[in-house]
């Protein structure tokens, strides 16, 4: 792949299964919004240009399935990311976003106020199925955000 060995530090997010199948059967997107269900606080590791790659929920494999370069972290209401980004945002309604956001809050939606985060992410890329990633092997089950990695050591090397 043209984005191994180009990076010293690295994250990887946790994705939902719909949201990468939705986006990958979409490869001439140029951005995408790799969203989180709430708003709180945003990946401290992140940095402009850094590679950002995706890997499942374990429930759905746990491997690494794409990826891109994170641009920007904005906390926006629900209703304004849908305007934003569409079908950027890995479902093909805005009903059908919010219904997914509702299985990972399990509480009442408000789409005008609540926030989700947005992780504005560019030239985003899907891996076929024979190419997945193994998950890192220090990957802490209560991990639900991400973790950085260095690519030049232990499981951080293995994975870039």
């Amino acid at each position: 792949m043209g984005w191994q060995h180009l990076f010293v530090r690295y994250w990887i997010g946790i994705t939902d299964h719909d949201w990468f199948r939705f986006l990958a059967a979409r490869p001439a997107l140029l951005e995408v919004n790799f969203w989180q269900p709430s708003a709180g606080r945003r990946p401290a590791a992140l940095e402009p240009g850094m590679l950002f790659l995706f890997k499942l929920h374990a429930r759905a494999g746990g491997q690494i399935v794409g990826g891109g370069f994170f641009v920007k972290y904005e906390a926006m209401p629900i209703r304004w990311t849908w305007d934003a980004f569409g079908e950027e945002n890995g479902a093909a309604t805005f009903e059908e976003m919010v219904a997914r956001i509702g299985r990972y809050r399990r509480t009442k939606i408000d789409v005008q106020a609540d926030q989700v985060e947005c992780l504005e992410l560019v030239e985003p890329f899907f891996l076929d199925e024979s190419e997945w990633i193994a998950p890192p092997a220090d990957w802490a089950p209560n991990i639900v955000q991400g973790k950085g990695y260095d690519s030049n050591v232990g499981e951080g090397a293995r994975i870039q």
